[in-house]
């Protein structure tokens, strides 16, 4: 009876620690069906792994030109011309400050400065200096102080509280320049959920982003990240979030697909159920999203995001060919979630869409057959 004991006891640590060994939730074991290497990308066009564009979800060129300039020659004109002419109400006037914001908080991590060189990043802080009345520039300042926090300081300690308090100041600066413009209210979302606001404060934020652009799916997923388990809501809150953000979606917007993020967040550290990405809850989520990319304009600047976390699934459900649909319309830019949640987004792609290949070519699929 003891040794019956033991092998039941040795059964159930098998199923909870090896699968947690494997890989934890935003990585996949590279096994069934065959083996990754058995087939090959670049047969079907996909770049190379080491040719993946972290940096953002899909293509903006203008961005990456301005980007490349400011960088090189420490000068941000381009930038705020580039914001400028960007619809503000929109998407991709989001991205781009995220954008800007990045680059300069990158460049600070990476260059701090001393006594014998300035530090990264400087452009921002002339361009605050010589156009404190320019809306972009302060709100690319504003993120960037959130980032700053996220990056360099711990939740709950005096020094990321004191950079957010700072962030949010930033954000009051931003919306007195430009009210109508719901950025600076989105760059705010963060800081919430940084400093715990109640949720009356929260709301009342929120019905301010919605009176200024109530279909901004960017903001909705800003918002998600409150209302999740692990910060300040639930599962169900962050649920019903989701669903009701897809229930008032007007034709072709893809808040239809925010209750697949909202699984994503609340997705087992350790999944017991091997049919977990073919069950009930995540079928839907994966249908409506699939819905709203297929209703969404060509050019929506998040349809790649929907995209990315589709191939998440997909994969994960083993729905091989729809995969590869979604991956010819990504292949090539990867800064969106899943993958930037790894240390190597770039690695962690390259996996999904080998098993993406191998599983596609194992059930009969090959180039020819992958509708472009």
């Amino acid at each position: 009876m003891e040794i019956l004991w033991v092998l039941i006891a040795l059964v159930m640590i098998g199923f909870v620690v090896v699968p947690f060994m494997r890989r934890r939730r935003g990585m996949i074991e590279q096994v069934h069906p065959g083996h990754p290497d058995a087939a090959d990308p670049a047969n079907y066009g996909f770049v190379r792994q080491e040719e993946l564009d972290v940096r953002m979800p899909g293509p903006d060129q203008d961005l990456l030109d301005v980007l490349d300039l400011v960088q090189r020659t420490q000068d941000y004109k381009a930038a705020s011309q580039l914001l400028a002419g960007t619809e503000a109400e929109g998407e991709q006037r989001w991205q781009r400050v995220q954008a800007f914001a990045g680059a300069a908080s990158l460049e600070l991590q990476q260059r701090p400065g001393g006594v014998s060189e300035s530090p990264g990043g400087q452009w921002l802080r002339v361009w605050r200096t010589e156009q404190p009345k320019d809306a972009g520039g302060a709100a690319v300042h504003a993120e960037f102080l959130v980032q700053q926090a996220w990056r360099t300081a711990t939740p709950g300690t005096d020094e990321f509280r004191i950079i957010m308090e700072e962030a949010k100041s930033a954000c009051g600066e931003a919306a007195l320049l430009a009210p109508g413009d719901p950025i600076p209210y989105i760059v705010e979302l963060s800081v919430a959920r940084g400093l715990a606001y109640s949720r009356p404060e929260f709301e009342q934020l929120w019905l301010k982003i919605l009176d200024r652009a109530p279909s901004h799916m960017g903001a909705h997923l800003a918002a998600l990240h409150y209302w999740c388990e692990k910060w300040h809501g639930s599962r169900q809150l962050a649920y019903e979030f989701a669903e009701a953000a897809a229930a008032r979606a007007p034709q072709g917007s893809l808040l239809a697909a925010m209750p697949l993020f909202a699984v994503f967040e609340h997705l087992p550290e350790v999944n017991l159920v091997s049919g977990f990405y073919q069950s009930e809850v995540v079928t839907k989520a994966i249908h409506g999203a699939l819905y709203a990319v297929h209703a969404a304009r060509p050019d929506d600047p998040m349809l790649a995001h929907v995209r990315h976390l589709l191939v998440f699934f997909l994969v994960r459900g083993e729905r091989w060919a729809e995969a590869m649909d979604q991956l010819i319309h990504v292949d090539g830019h990867i800064g969106a979630l899943p993958w930037t949640l790894s240390p190597d987004p770039a690695a962690e792609f390259a996996v999904y869409r080998a098993l993406a290949v191998a599983g596609y070519e194992a059930n009969g699929g090959s180039p020819a057959t992958l509708p472009h």
